[in-house]
């Protein structure tokens, strides 16, 4: 049976408890959870991607070291791009209203990080 990759982007600035709770949904889904931090200087982030990184890597130890398959790294080019070379098939979204699947319908999961 082939390994079900997902990929959970987001800004992650700071993960919220709502992003945990997505976080532990999709391990459901997929065998392999790789949480794509976006570099977008474009939002005017609070933390730089590197803090957003390490924080978001402490808050999925305790999955980790239950032995759930998670990687947290930083992107900065085109969500397609990263999910591709991740070797992603399933993309993970969290949707907060109804604009945001009209915006995630539109356009077709091609964020672009920056």
């Amino acid at each position: 049976m082939r390994t079900r990759i997902g990929v959970y982007p987001g800004t992650f600035d700071p993960i919220t408890n709502g992003h945990m709770d997505i976080i532990e949904r999709s391990l459901g889904i997929v065998d392999h959870l790789i949480i794509a931090v976006a570099s977008n200087a474009g939002k005017g982030p609070l933390f730089s991607a590197a803090e957003r990184v390490e924080t978001v890597e402490q808050e999925v130890s305790k999955l980790v070291a239950a032995g759930r398959k998670i990687e947290v790294k930083a992107f900065d080019n085109l969500l397609m791009h990263f999910a591709t070379s991740v070797g992603a098939s399933v993309l993970i979204r969290g949707l907060r209203a109804v604009s945001d699947f009209e915006y995630e319908f539109q356009n077709g999961g091609h964020e672009h990080a920056p």
